[in-house]
This record gives structure tokens, sequence and C-alpha cells, in this order.
């Protein structure tokens, strides 16, 4: 559910024990509330518009998102953010009435098109829902898709995206290197080091989210520029030439970047692209997504496992029960979300098979058996491999049930693209 109310004035953690009832039972339990400077100090869960509006974004667009986070239930599990990507801002130069037009305001600051026509009433909107807003821009003139970028008007827009109520900002690379050719870090850093110091300074917590693809290692130098998650590959719904494929090159990378994430500071391997979602190299319609049932078992536990953002990017208005039952199970987003804040490691890769093990903040594990190859097999892992010492006690998370004790390892069947991810405790059920 959505708890709303005042966070205490002064820098701390506050203990509180939730327990709630409804008609069909009750259930509780500890949280904590930290109060302090870092914000996402668990991965940032929600839905970006790109991968399924693109330039067709609206108002109406956002709103809709919006309203279904609430009504699928989606929110209950913790998703928030509901983000605008690129298209929103005026197309400088466009001939079309509705984008088109002075690219700024009389002040300067960037303004939207005419598809969103009042960005304090659709944060307002959305808001209003126990949700959080966020948007988008370029460091460069001009965005990926050529409407209005920040270049040299990066307080002005920061301003006003604080003044709007937006509570995330995706600042991505773009057409910044037309203007600023980058060769050494520096020049990678510098658009994010402008635009974190503005954010840290304004009266408002806005999450910082750096998209330029990986480019100069940015998972070495991200944090130290203000960013709170940032991209460490290219898109997913472009590489590998099949999504499918695209997933495993991806994510295999991004599973390789394990030390570098923690509570504020997150590598990001791009949005889930599951239920309908629109293709990515031509901007289209949505259709159901080209991924098996498996695959997207897979796309999530990987997720999960690797602390990635949970940023949804499908057809919020077509959500089926199966979409729902991969974004919405308890137990695989706890994983995600552990407040331990580790990404997980790499036990095993090789052609065939990939097992990822992370360390939970209750000092339990979890562990995925990830199945690469066309045909299904029989994966086997030892608690010896996992750095693991005694009997542990085995739950999978996908069927949510008990599997029992095991002495000295596990061995289970996994389909193709397929993965089992369970969760293990030392000691007898």
């Amino acid at each position: 559910g959505i708890l709303r109310g005042t966070a205490p004035d002064q820098p701390g953690e506050y203990a509180l024990d939730i327990h709630a009832r409804n008609e069909f039972g009750e259930d509780g339990g500890p949280m904590t509330i930290v109060v302090g400077e870092t914000l996402a100090l668990t991965p940032p869960m929600g839905w970006n518009s790109w991968y399924i509006h693109y330039h067709r974004v609206s108002d109406a667009d956002i709103r809709a998102a919006a309203d279904a986070m609430i009504a699928s239930g989606m929110a209950d599990f913790g998703y928030a953010y509901v983000n605008i990507d690129d298209c929103w801002m005026v197309k400088p130069n466009s001939p079309d009435p509705i984008l088109g037009g002075p690219p700024r305001d009389e002040q300067g600051a960037v303004r939207p098109n005419g598809k969103f026509p009042d960005m304090k009433a659709l944060t307002d909107y959305v808001h209003a829902r126990g949700l959080k807003a966020g948007i988008y821009i370029s460091p460069g003139p001009l965005t990926c898709g050529g409407y209005e970028g920040s270049y040299q008007h990066e307080e002005i827009d920061a301003r006003k995206f604080a003044e709007w109520g937006f509570d995330f900002l995706k600042y991505d690379w773009c057409s910044y290197g037309r203007v600023a050719p980058a060769k050494t870090r520096e020049d990678f850093m510098r658009p994010y080091a402008l635009m974190g110091g503005i954010l840290g300074r304004l009266d408002r917590d806005i999450v910082f989210n750096l998209c330029q693809y990986g480019m100069d290692n940015v998972w070495e130098w991200g944090a130290k520029v203000g960013g709170h998650c940032w991209r460490t590959t290219g898109d997913l719904g472009l590489e590998g030439g099949r999504l499918s494929r695209g997933i495993y090159q991806v994510g295999l990378k991004n599973a390789t970047l394990w030390e570098y994430a923690g509570p504020g500071h997150w590598n990001d391997p791009d949005y889930l692209l599951i239920g309908w979602v629109g293709d990515a190299r031509t901007g289209g319609e949505g259709r159901p997504t080209s991924l098996t049932p498996n695959e997207q078992y897979s796309h999530m536990s990987m997720w999960c496992l690797m602390a990635a953002p949970l940023i949804f990017s499908g057809d919020m208005t077509k959500l089926d029960d199966f979409t729902l039952n991969i974004l919405c199970n308890r137990e695989v987003v706890a994983v995600d979300q552990d407040p331990l804040g580790k990404q997980a490691r790499i036990a095993r890769r090789n052609e065939d098979e990939l097992i990822l093990i992370k360390p939970l903040a209750d000092g339990s594990r979890a562990v995925g058996l990830f199945n690469l190859s066309e045909f299904p097999r029989e994966i086997s892992v030892t608690w010896e491999e996992l750095g693991l010492s005694q009997r542990q006690r085995v739950r999978d998370l996908w069927s949510q049930s008990d599997l029992g004790a095991f002495e000295t390892g596990i061995s289970r069947q996994v389909g193709r693209h397929g993965v089992v991810l369970v969760r293990l405790w030392d000691g007898n059920p």
C-alpha cells in the first residue's frame, strides 16, 4: 500500500511496526524510515513512457499510467515513479503547431509542447495518487528525438522542473557530444557534474538518472557527480537484434559491475520490456512482447538479483494477469528492494549457464540459476561453489513454495532461457 504522512525533521533512522487489517485478513512487520541526504536507498521502481509511447507521448498517457499504477495494484508492491521520457518539449523548427513554437519562455526556461498543456497540474495529478513524477531532458542542445535540450540553460531548467513538482530526472547524453566532444574523463563527467550540483542545491529531492550508455565506465564516477543510478549499456530495445538476445547481452554486462552498486547508487541496465511494448527501431505502436514466458521470468529475476531500478516501460492500459504476475511477485521484488543494497555477484558463467548470488539483509541469499541455452537442462550447484558451508533451507520465490533443506547443494530442471530463483537460509526448516 501507499503510506502518507510527514517525515521527521531530524536525520536518522526511525523504526516502526506496521500492522494492517482488512476483510481479507491481517498482517504486519517492521519498517524503518530513513531521513537523510541520500536518495534512492533502494533501487527506484516505476514506469517510463519511452518503449510504448515514443514521440506520441501526451499528458493523457501519463495520467492514464498513474491511474493504472493504482488500479492494477502495482503501487502496492512499491512501483512509485511515473516518468515522462523524450518528446514532451517544444521541437525547434517544427512546422507542427502542436510541437513547434518558441522553445523557451520569457525567463529562458524550457517549454512543453502542446501535448502537455500544464505540467504543474500533471504532477499534482500524479502526486494526488501517492505517486512520484519523473521528467527527461538532454545536456545537449537537442534531445535524441530532436526536441529542446538544456544546453546552457541547465540552472533555469532544473529550477523549472522543481517548480513543476518533478521528483526524478533522466539526463540523456544525446546531442551533447556535438557541442562538447568528449575525450577525457573530465569531459564525460562535466555535464552530469553540472546538473548534479544544481539538483543538490534545490529545495526538492530529485533522483538523478545518468543516461549515457556506460561511456567512460560511468559506474566508476556516477555517484561522484550526484547520480543515483546510471545506464551501463546501450538501449535494451536496440541491443542484440532480438529482445531476447539483448536481455542477455545487457544483463551479462551489467552483472559484471556488481561491486559498484549500493544504497543511493545503482547500475541501471534499462527498463523492463514485458507486456505490450513498441518497436524501438521504428518507434512503433505497442504489441505483445517477443519474449517467451521463460524469458520474461529470466528478465525480471536477473534485474532483481542485480539490484537494478525496476522501471516498467510497457503499456499500462494493457496490463494482463501474466504481466502483473511477473511485475508483482512480492518475494521476487523483495530481492531487488532488499535494504542491504548489494548487487548479486557471478558465481558461475559459461556458454549455457549463469548463476548469480545476492546477499540479503537478514543473512539469507538469493540465487538465480539461469539456462542460457536453447534446450532445457539440469543445473546443479554446490553450497561450496556459492561460498556456503552448511545445510541450507531453500524456498522457490516464483512459486512461493518451500523446497526443504539440502545438505550440500541443489539441482533443478530449468527450461530453455528459463530461471529458477531461490532464497537460501542457513539451517533446517
